[in-house]
């Protein structure tokens, strides 16, 4: 029969499988808050070639009401500065850590974090962006420990606009 080997899948296919996964995830916390409320998981969207990656917190309301991530009035700043450097977000892709909205807007907690990172790091694999900016403090607390950059105690507002390398 000779060698098969089955055919590599490009990177826009491993990232529909990923939020394949993401969407059958019934084990998550916030799962049957996503079912209650006619939500959807909010995986991410943008170039699978990217070299700007944009990692936010969790999903919105209107977040989890679209599947989209930042379509709400921080999209449309995170939008209108992205105009002000020539780019698009189809150019770069936004994700965030947890894929599903937390009720009431608050915070994500520990256990949603060790639930949803591991689709993180593999977007983050399979995509490979040059540059990733975090938007947020829990956004940029789980990137510094997955690169094991020294955060030293400081606070969001003291690295805001810092580039690490």
């Amino acid at each position: 029969m000779g060698n098969y080997t089955k055919p590599i899948k490009n990177k826009e296919q491993q990232l529909t499988e990923l939020a394949q996964l993401v969407a059958a995830l019934d084990t998550s916390p916030l799962y049957e808050f996503r079912i209650e409320n006619n939500y959807k998981p909010v995986f991410g969207e943008g170039s699978p070639d990217a070299n700007i990656m944009f990692v936010g917190e969790a999903p919105g309301a209107q977040e989890a009401e679209t599947g989209k991530p930042f379509v709400g009035r921080a999209g449309k700043h995170l939008d209108s500065l992205l105009s002000l450097i020539d780019l698009q977000r189809e150019e770069v892709y936004i994700t965030n850590i947890v894929k599903d909205r937390p009720p009431d807007n608050r915070n994500p907690r520990v256990t949603e974090i060790e639930i949803y990172s591991p689709f993180l790091r593999e977007q983050i694999t399979i995509i490979q962006p040059k540059i990733i900016a975090t938007l947020g403090r829990f956004a940029m607390e789980y990137i510094f420990k997955l690169f094991q950059l020294p955060l030293d105690g400081k606070k969001i507002g003291e690295i805001h606009g810092t580039a690490l390398h």
